[in-house]
């Protein structure tokens, strides 16, 4: 059975690609829907908030998460993982930002183990194609952006990971078809 999960920062085409290989695979996809659960808390993801707002986002998106994925009982296709709900949670951690290290190491260990369980593939989609403005939206900042990237490929790389395989889609593939030919070719390695 495929789990395979696309990660990597915001207004990089996770969604667009994850899509394209759910539809080659004749696999669900499913996606996540960021943008609706921080309507939902009232929260704008283009304005700033403090890290427990973070952390108590985060900890409603992977609760909301976890189902979507746990009933699918013939694979599946989705455009985020855990692995991307724990890179913006420490991307929001800097010297100042007062943090309760126990609920984040919880929330850190329950992500792990939700990717150990759940998924068989893991391919980072790393910022590259052009960045647009849409309303609403997280902010379009590519040195942001780089930070996710970097936090989500040290993420992939950390010993409590265990689940799968992890294939990082080269940054100068910005055509599509091209992605979507890479991605293939890993996953029939």
């Amino acid at each position: 059975m495929l789990n395979i999960g696309f990660a990597g920062a915001h207004r990089t085409g996770k969604t667009t690609l994850a899509a394209m290989v759910a539809h080659h695979l004749n696999l669900p996809l499913v996606a996540t829907r960021i943008t609706d659960l921080f309507t939902q808390q009232h929260v704008k993801p283009d304005q700033p908030f403090t890290f427990a707002t973070r952390l108590a986002i985060q900890n409603h998106l992977l609760a909301a998460t976890l189902p979507k994925w746990e009933i699918m009982s013939t694979g599946f296709v989705t455009d985020r993982t855990p692995i991307d709900f724990m890179a913006y949670t420490l991307a929001d951690i800097q010297g100042h930002t007062q943090v309760n290290f126990a609920e984040l190491e919880d929330y850190l260990t329950r992500c792990f183990q939700a990717t150990d369980r759940l998924f068989t593939h893991l391919i980072i989609v790393q910022p590259g194609i052009p960045l647009v403005y849409e309303s609403g939206k997280a902010a379009l900042n590519q040195s942001y952006l780089e930070h996710l990237n970097f936090l989500i490929q040290g993420l992939c790389q950390d010993e409590r990971l265990h689940c799968c395989s992890t294939f990082k889609l080269d940054r100068q593939i910005l055509n599509f078809e091209h992605r979507l030919q890479n991605v293939l070719d890993h996953l029939n390695k």
